[in-house]
């Protein structure tokens, strides 16, 4: 047996509170379980427990075996001094305190089906340990822990976002620069767009953007796609060369280290999605005075930054895939799919981010909204929802998913979720239900 099905039917009430004795057969009346404690020392702090006539304020600790109090060492540690309660699933010996003073210890006992149906969801093979039984959650409740976890995912990004806001001195242009810079390209280019956006700082690309081909060489020239044997075809190409001059002056004055330009991907993908494809989109957009994060952050909707999303590559790709390779004709656009990969993953966070810093809940929640308004995402993983009765009707279903899936079921943390918790005490009425759905992190 785990300790965390005990803490789990302790702090929820789900034991049988009739048979709570201590080991001399003293009754124990729960008043409050106590805070649960994620750090070190007791597991629950300031509990309220009432035994022997008198009534006891501090922590609990739980363990499957009493004896496990000392293997842990807390019998030396004056932490756990203030333990009134010691429970255990079965009380195979007397413990002490680094004091010397005997812990009261009671055993804990429960349905046997509960735990039974604990097992069956950890030990389950599938990813979603609960696909036969999902569709029978309340799909309010549902929905609700879906919201807990849309803003759980959001802050884990507010964290890196953050960090990223500390290293640049707080300036929000050259986060969102780097954000968008990374989810243009897409998974596969994601690594190099990053570091591309490192080795070419936004304050460079801003005092260039009025001059769409200086901004074109900029990016091209800090990627490394402009280093010489890297594209043989392209070296009599007019476009390339004018870029090549532009760069090696800006180079120069702006002292830039390129990026090797080996290290970027075409292989396996759609040739709408080469990296020299979304450079030139990236510089598109980039070429704005004012910044592109004023103008997200002043948009009422998502239409309007679909507006500032919507470029197309500089005329010379509508022939090219790559420098100095001829093709057919076609207009390379950003496309909906890219303009809401942005959306989700650079303009909601860094949204989010904002509010949180600016303490302004209306940043915090049009954040929120905006995933509403954008169409679900078609993955892997959303199929797997899809095919366990749940179906997404927008990017705030499927962002919640994702972070139901891959933070709590492919972890088997079944008893910190909602669904797992409600599945593993069916029949029982959870004590402070709202807890689970709102559970800290």
């Amino acid at each position: 047996m785990k300790e965390e099905f005990l803490h789990f039917i302790w702090k929820y009430g789900l034991y049988y509170k009739e048979r709570l004795r201590t080991a001399e057969g003293e009754p124990v009346e729960v008043i409050h379980p106590g805070e649960y404690n994620r750090d070190a020392g007791p597991d629950f702090f300031n509990a309220r427990i009432k035994y022997r006539g008198i009534e006891w304020a501090g922590n609990v600790e739980i363990h499957t075996k009493a004896s496990h109090f000392d293997m842990h060492g807390h019998n030396r540690d004056h932490a756990f001094d203030n333990v009134i309660l010691h429970v255990v699933a079965e009380n195979d010996r007397k413990v002490f305190n680094a004091s010397g003073i005997e812990i009261t210890t009671a055993e804990i006992s429960f349905e046997e089906k509960m735990f039974e149906r604990y097992i069956s969801l950890v030990n389950n093979p599938c990813t979603i340990a609960c696909q036969e039984n999902i569709t029978s959650i309340d799909r309010f409740r549902f929905r609700h822990w879906l919201g807990a976890l849309v803003v759980e995912r959001l802050v884990e990004k507010y964290e890196m976002i953050r960090k990223m806001l500390d290293d640049t001195g707080n300036d929000w242009e050259e986060v969102f620069y780097r954000m968008i810079s990374r989810y243009f390209g897409f998974k596969v280019n994601a690594e190099p767009f990053e570091m591309l956006a490192t080795a070419l700082p936004f304050r460079i690309i801003r005092k260039h953007s009025d001059n769409r081909l200086q901004v074109e060489a900029l990016l091209f020239g800090a990627a490394g796609m402009l280093s010489e044997g890297l594209f043989k075809e392209a070296l009599n190409d007019s476009y390339y060369k004018d870029l090549l001059r532009e760069f090696k002056i800006l180079k120069t004055k702006y002292s830039i280290n390129p990026v090797h330009g080996w290290i970027w991907k075409f292989s396996k993908l759609r040739p709408a999605n080469f990296p020299t494809i979304r450079i030139s989109q990236l510089a598109a957009m980039l070429s704005v005075t004012g910044g592109l994060f004023s103008r997200v952050a002043e948009a009422k909707d998502t239409g309007e930054i679909r507006e500032v999303f919507n470029v197309s590559a500089s005329e010379y790709w509508d022939t090219h895939y790559v420098f100095g390779r001829k093709t057919r004709y076609e207009k390379k656009n950003t496309g909906d799919t890219a303009t809401d990969i942005l959306l989700i993953n650079t303009v909601v966070p860094v949204l989010f981010t904002y509010g949180k810093v600016k303490d302004s809940n209306s940043f915090c929640l049009k954040a929120i909204d905006f995933l509403e308004e954008i169409a679900p995402e078609d993955n892997r993983i959303i199929k797997e929802w899809r095919d366990a009765g749940i179906e997404a009707v927008s990017a705030f279903d499927t962002q919640g998913l994702l972070q139901l899936r891959n933070e709590y079921c492919c972890r088997r943390k079944c008893l910190k979720c909602r669904v797992g918790s409600e599945l593993i005490a069916r029949g029982i009425v959870l004590k402070n239900e709202d807890e689970i759905m709102l559970e800290p992190y």
